[in-house]
């Protein structure tokens, strides 16, 4: 099989960098061992060639806004409408942003602050990839901007009221999701504890910690994001899986 570009357009911040993996690092594990995978650290100007070489591409988070004056912002914006169509493609938080801003849609900081902690998100369709099936995801989340209108050709396929477009997909070959199936509730927790008080008020900061011991759905969306990218076909029916 085709390998699996991730495009890198973020860094954890310096001081949990000794303590937790970087986030190329953390989608491989996602996808599990078999999968093979290509790194480009968008920020630095790289980007694949070719995106028909590979058999999906993951854009990842990233601390920036698809609104700011970054050089490396419009060479990704016109990248992405260059390869759709070309390979399978998914975006997690600024991926699933900077993917609505290219195809039309608008992101803009929230009025509504920070969206941290376990959130969860009501399922809206039944795509072909999505199995086990769910009704509701929760997933840890980490963010102030949103898509707040979406191209005319996407479809909305999750949703919270915090987040009314949590979860989009265009065609059967993209599609996008505002948390962080990737993160760790630890790595979650620290991130947003770094936050405390210059940035996020404590109150918010100590329910966020307190959702994250709840239970999440990683194991879902994972499950998911492999039968997306590396096409994994879905459970028989009666194999004693329990799914």
């Amino acid at each position: 099989m085709k390998p699996i570009a991730i495009l890198e357009t973020g860094y954890p911040p310096e001081a949990l960098r000794d303590s937790f993996d970087d986030y190329p690092a953390r989608f491989r594990a996602l996808l599990g061992e078999g999968a093979k995978t290509v790194r480009y650290d968008v920020q630095n100007g790289h980007l694949p060639e070719d995106p028909s070489r590979y058999a999906g591409c993951i854009v990842t988070g990233s601390s920036a806004g698809v609104y700011e004056d970054h050089h490396w912002i419009p060479l990704l914006t016109d990248w992405l409408r260059a390869a759709r169509g070309k390979t399978r493609l998914l975006g997690i938080c600024f991926g699933h942003q900077i993917m609505a801003h290219a195809f039309g849609g608008r992101v803009e900081k929230s009025g509504k602050g920070w969206g941290v902690g376990l959130h969860s998100y009501q399922v809206m369709t039944r795509e072909s990839w999505m199995h086990p099936r769910a009704d509701s995801i929760a997933i840890a989340v980490s963010h102030q901007d949103q898509v707040v209108a979406v191209p005319a050709d996407a479809r909305v396929i999750a949703q919270c009221e915090f987040t009314p477009y949590a979860g989009l997909a265009y065609g059967d070959d993209a599609m996008t999701f505002q948390c962080h199936p990737e993160f760790q509730p630890a790595y979650a927790a620290a991130l947003t504890e770094l936050r405390r008080g210059s940035r996020i008020a404590d109150e918010l900061v100590d329910e966020a910690i307190e959702s994250l011991k709840r239970p999440n759905d990683r194991a879902v969306l994972t499950a998911w994001v492999r039968a997306f990218l590396l096409l994994t076909p879905p459970p028989v029916e009666g194999d004693g899986s329990g799914i």
